[in-house]
């Protein structure tokens, strides 16, 4: 059995499922959609209402498959490109500390990734179930490349959007979390 993977695919899909309905939805005392279109506007990620939508579906949807499973490879890509917009887009200045706001809890998560699509979901998956498990070396980094390359091309097309009118509020609940402690990724908007 693999209850370590599957622990860790629980532990870490769930935070991520987590994170997405903050944003879909405000749930968790996240920002909602109108709190994370804000974010993405300051982000430059524009459309802002479209990359907020897509950003809390990515997690929310990647979350729901990396737990249960399924298409591990296509679940750790999706999730890759997210926490490589955030470390782009927030945190790369402020170093790799997360006490500093830094991105070292994104790239733990995107090593883990990797790690869990090199390995496989385990026994206890949809994927093993399906007879669809894809592992090994070749699609970790397949996994990988495809989330760091989308991330870099949708912050490319972001930048190109109109800029719109981000209310101040939002843009203020950005700052405040550029400077978070926590050094939370997620819930920044991206």
């Amino acid at each position: 059995m693999s209850i370590g993977r599957l622990a860790a695919r629980a532990l870490i899909g769930g935070l991520f499922i987590g994170h997405g309905t903050q944003k879909l939805f405000g749930w968790f005392g996240g920002p909602g959609p109108a709190g994370t279109a804000g974010m993405m506007e300051a982000l430059e990620m524009r459309p802002a209402k479209l990359h907020a939508a897509v950003a809390g579906t990515t997690e929310t949807a990647g979350g729901l498959m990396l737990a249960a499973g399924l298409a591990t490879p296509l679940a750790s890509a999706a999730l890759t490109g997210v926490m490589t917009t955030a470390i782009r887009k927030v945190h790369l200045p402020n170093g790799p500390w997360a006490a500093n706001g830094g991105w070292e809890y994104n790239a733990v998560l995107i090593g883990a990734l990797t790690a869990l699509t090199e390995t496989g979901p385990g026994d206890l998956s949809l994927d093993r179930a399906l007879g669809i498990e894809r592992t090994g070396p070749a699609w970790a980094l397949g996994a990988l490349a495809t989330g760091v390359g989308t991330a870099f091309a949708t912050m490319a097309l972001g930048r190109r959007g109109k800029p719109g009118t981000a209310d101040t509020t939002q843009s203020a609940a950005v700052e405040a979390a550029q400077g978070d402690t926590a050094g939370d990724p997620t819930t920044t908007g991206t």
